[in-house]
């Protein structure tokens, strides 16, 4: 991440902010206790997040339509732009990381480090 902290802050992003806004750009709307798990966030800071990201028109909340007590979260267009901008550069830096690693060593590190997030699940403490 060290390399992306830079453009994460000239675009006014933490690096919380730009997990909550890539989670629901990537996946969607989704209800607070997902996108909370997704991002990788405690309840109490996704909030937080969530407050300063709707002040700035990035998200939107709305009410589940099938349970009124959950709150829907979505990336609104001006969000999508702001992930579409910075992404780009970020894009620059992963071809970077591919070339000096090789594209084929990236890939399977992700996919690995994807299988260790999976493997450990089952020891995250419940928020619930």
């Amino acid at each position: 991440m060290a390399p992306i902290r830079p453009l994460l802050r000239a675009a006014n992003f933490t690096e919380q902010q730009w997990r909550v806004l890539r989670v629901l750009s990537d996946e969607g709307p989704l209800d607070i206790a997902t996108l909370a798990t997704r991002a990788m966030l405690h309840g109490p800071s996704l909030t937080r997040i969530l407050k300063e990201l709707g002040d700035r028109g990035l998200t939107h909340r709305q009410l589940d339509a099938k349970d009124r007590r959950r709150s829907i979260i979505e990336i609104t267009a001006t969000g999508r732009a702001a992930i579409d901008e910075t992404a780009a550069h970020t894009l620059v830096l992963i071809n970077h990381y591919a070339q000096a690693f090789g594209r084929e060593r990236l890939t399977n590190l992700l996919s690995e480090l994807v299988a260790f997030r999976e493997a450990l699940a089952p020891f995250a403490p419940d928020e619930s």
